[in-house]
């Protein structure tokens, strides 16, 4: 009794369950939703649906359209635990939310930012730019057949073949034998290997190491030679960017092994002949197409055993990834290290591939030479490590990274990855790192440009 709460002599039966019983756990959350095109703008009609990890829908609704009583709002019943994933859609815009808890009021979605809907932007301006920027020296290497970067030399001798596509010519780099050997060695395989292969269309290429060791097609200086040698062609004898080979024997396959999976998004196919790959592995072939050619009997070094090694650490790779690592391997039973021309049979198959710009998946191992971007993954300077792998993967407007260490990323965005139109989220490593709309920029365009040939991205995230 309120009034002398110390009297214990009245008893109660309390039956408040009787008429408010709990909620069973597996009872659905109401939310109210209203989809608009643009802040400020009237409502659409949308379909907005719960989705369960694997995609599945679970349960949806269709926003109210109009500017009718905004209190009229659609109800989505909400299963299972946080973070719930919505999916909207309405005709060709689509749009993907996490929500972490239902807002006392209805959920307002915003299908396009104000910023996104005049983010296009005009790149001829900047790609005109690029191809001025230096457009003297490049002409006047390619003149001398000399190319100069990262304080070295690198010669050259070129063949041409056949009539250009309307999208360009191909450039065919072939890299010589030799090694650890006088200079007069390697002269000799360089002048041979000018000869060795006939593609039946494009810019034919032999450089010669600028060094006469035994690693001299995988030196940290090679890669800014090959970057500057394929930016030349592509400017000034309109080579096309997407059909770029890479191509190599002994030693000079020894150069392919180890320059196509740190450099993959530079080519459009690569074949190794009679090499050797040292400490290289295969993690970054996973969007190129590669070919390896070994005599059976070529024993030194035991090349021949480790092709084979090869044909099974690809064939693992790709059967644990179906869509990636193509790749053929193909040992000549009875011949040695000279295989008669026989390999030259890969010349068409590899004429037929172009380079996969914007891969949806992309796996980055940092070989001994290290790099800050490879396709659209990036990392700051110091994050340019030996041994550092990321697996990155866009599904939709999401990006997911993996790894060790996720630390430092950048992302080089196209709309030929993802609808920059559209709210863009990140993921390292399960968490959400970023979520906002990317702007399109010329800066950007002009800096992507620059660092990989060809690739324009026009957005860029930079995380911590």
């Amino acid at each position: 009794m309120v009034w002398n709460p110390k009297d214990k002599t009245v008893f109660a039966v309390n039956v408040t369950e009787r008429y408010a019983k709990e909620a069973p756990a597996d009872k659905a959350l109401e939310l109210g939703v209203r989809v608009f095109h643009e802040k400020d703008g009237p409502r659409v009609e949308a379909e907005v649906a719960q989705l369960d990890e694997a995609g599945n829908v679970i349960s949806s609704t269709f926003s109210k359209a109009g500017r009718a009583d905004l209190n009229d709002v659609a109800v989505l019943s909400l299963k299972g635990k946080t973070p719930w994933k919505l999916r909207v859609l309405s005709g060709q815009e689509r749009k993907e939310i996490l929500l972490e808890k239902v807002p006392e009021q209805a959920l307002d979605i915003i299908l396009k930012h104000p910023e996104a809907a005049a983010a296009k932007i005009d790149l001829t301006d900047v790609i005109a730019a690029w191809k001025e920027e230096g457009r003297e020296e490049r002409e006047e290497e390619l003149a001398k057949k000399v190319i100069q970067a990262a304080g070295k030399e690198m010669k050259f001798l070129e063949r041409k073949f056949g009539e250009a596509p309307a999208e360009g010519h191909a450039l065919w780099i072939s890299m010589h034998g030799g090694g650890g050997a006088p200079a007069r060695v390697n002269d000799g395989q360089w002048q041979n290997q000018i000869k060795l292969y006939q593609p039946k269309e494009g810019y034919y290429v032999a450089p010669r190491a600028p060094s006469d060791t035994w690693n001299l097609w995988h030196q940290d200086h090679i890669d800014a030679l090959f970057d500057r040698l394929i930016a030349n062609y592509v400017i000034c004898r309109g080579v096309d960017p997407n059909r770029v080979y890479l191509m190599g024997y002994s030693a000079g396959g020894d150069g392919v092994y180890q320059l196509a999976p740190r450099m993959a998004d530079r080519f459009a196919a690569a074949a190794m002949m009679a090499g050797h790959p040292n400490e290289t592995k295969p993690d970054g072939l996973r969007n190129l197409p590669f070919e390896i050619f070994m005599g059976g009997e070529d024993g030194a070094y035991k090349r021949n055993q480790i092709a084979a090694n090869w044909k099974e650490l690809l064939a693992e790779k790709q059967k644990a990834d179906p869509n990636g690592y193509p790749h053929r391997v193909t040992i000549y039973p009875g011949l040695g290290h000279w295989m008669e021309r026989k390999d030259a049979e890969v010349l068409p198959r590899m004429a037929e591939k172009r380079r996969a710009e914007w891969p949806k998946k992309v796996v980055w191992l940092q070989d001994d030479v290290t790099h800050e971007r490879f396709y659209w993954l990036g990392v700051k300077f110091q994050g340019a490590v030996k041994g550092r792998k990321l697996i990155g993967e866009v599904d939709g407007q999401t990006i997911r990274v993996t790894g060790e260490d996720v630390s430092g990323l950048k992302f080089w965005l196209s709309d030929e990855l993802l609808d920059l139109d559209q709210e863009v989220v990140i993921e390292l490593n399960g968490k959400e790192a970023f979520r906002g709309i990317v702007k399109r920029q010329p800066a950007v365009a002009a800096m992507s440009l620059r660092l990989r040939c060809g690739m324009i991205a026009t957005g860029l995230v930079v995380l911590d």
